[in-house]
């Protein structure tokens, strides 16, 4: 069993940054590929981003790509996303979940732990 809590959302204008973290706690933390997902009123929870077990890997969205970095730090337990030049568009409850070691995907069925999601709102 893995708890994942996210946190570093908030209120923001268009152009700005912000650093959202996911604490884990539980079982071994480098066992498991991370990923970043969010959804928006009225949509679909969406990819946003996945990390390899040790960070030698990783995969974007279109829609962030350039804009957002994942990482993770193994001796913390903690993976982050750094969200620049923010969009109104981003605007999205994003939540982190862990995966097996073996995959980093970009479907929310590959992701077996999930927080419980930070709200990020990017004003014009």
């Amino acid at each position: 069993q893995v708890q994942l809590v996210e946190s570093g959302g908030g209120l923001v204008q268009a152009g700005d940054s912000l650093r959202l973290s996911c604490a884990a706690s539980g079982r071994t933390f480098s066992a498991y590929a991370m990923g970043w997902f969010r959804q928006a009123p009225g949509k679909e929870r969406e990819f946003v981003t996945t990390i390899s077990r040790y960070g030698g890997s990783t995969r974007y969205a279109d829609s962030v790509k350039g804009r957002f970095t994942i990482s993770r730090d193994n001796a913390k337990n903690t993976v982050y996303l750094q969200m620049n030049s923010l969009k109104p568009e981003d605007t999205a409850i994003y939540y982190c979940a862990a995966g097996s070691a073996t995959n980093i995907g970009t479907h929310s069925y590959e992701y077996t732990y999930w927080g419980q999601g930070t709200q990020v709102t990017v004003s014009s």
